[in-house]
């Protein structure tokens, strides 16, 4: 049959301890020789005993620089160690703060809409108040500055609005004139146009001036009707218009 698992706990029998101690001092002290040659490490081992005897091991028997590296690195780890502790503790701090503003905030904007007022003495009550009113007359101000600078910019625009339309109103007035005007110089080619066809046969061919100048430039005159008697039959209003 194997070996048995040794159960871990203190030898009563001093003998057995004393030899126990002995036989694990050796492997112990035969281990860290041989990680130190296969792995090539630094390895320093102290062991006291009950009797307080020493006995150690060190990779080429230097157990100075061995532990003096080992001050350097634990007080490297002491000095972070420290330093988290520094820092967790004021960022613990901090935290503590911040909590304590925001409760103090939360409060406040209770108070500010009415609630929560029960635990508030009349000193605070009043203070209250003042800081409403206070907050009040601002917004107010605010309020009555932005409809000043409102009806403002709808002056500004209702009267550019009115300028553009006195500039419309002004070219439709021009339009309609010309267009008034346009039209009676129709009118009257048109009636100069039919005024031949109104007068009588007679009257015509004494208007006739193509014939008239035909005549003139034969050397025969008419002789049936003068001129300023035929000029006599027409109306003042034929007659102004035959002048032009």
């Amino acid at each position: 049959m194997g070996r048995g698992r040794v159960q871990l706990k203190r030898i009563e029998n001093k003998i057995n301890r004393q030899v126990t101690f002995s036989k694990r001092r050796s492997g112990l002290l035969k281990k860290a020789h041989e990680i130190s040659v296969l792995c090539d490490a630094e390895v320093a081992l102290i062991v006291f005993s009950t009797k307080g005897k020493l006995f150690e091991y060190s990779t080429d028997s230097c157990m100075e620089r061995i532990l003096e590296r080992y001050e350097r690195y634990s007080y490297a780890d002491r000095q972070l160690l420290a330093n988290d502790l520094e820092q967790n503790g004021s960022w613990t701090l901090e935290h503590a703060k911040l909590k304590a503003r925001i409760e103090v905030l939360q409060r406040n904007q209770k108070h500010f809409v009415g609630e929560d007022l029960d635990s508030l003495s009349l000193k605070e009550l009043q203070n209250l108040e003042q800081q409403l009113d206070s907050a009040l007359k601002h917004i107010r101000s605010r309020k009555n500055q932005l409809m000043y600078e409102s009806i403002s910019e709808l002056q500004r625009k209702d009267k550019a609005l009115q300028e553009q339309n006195n500039v419309l109103a002004k070219k439709v007035k021009e339009k309609e004139k010309e267009l008034a005007q346009q039209a009676q110089w129709e009118q009257q080619s048109h009636t100069l146009d039919s005024v031949p066809s109104l007068l009588p046969q007679p009257l015509q061919s004494s208007l006739n001036i193509g014939g008239s100048q035909q005549a003139r430039g034969n050397g025969r005159v008419d002789e049936g009707t003068p001129p300023h008697r035929a000029n006599a039959l027409l109306p003042p209003w034929m007659l102004r218009h035959l002048n032009q």
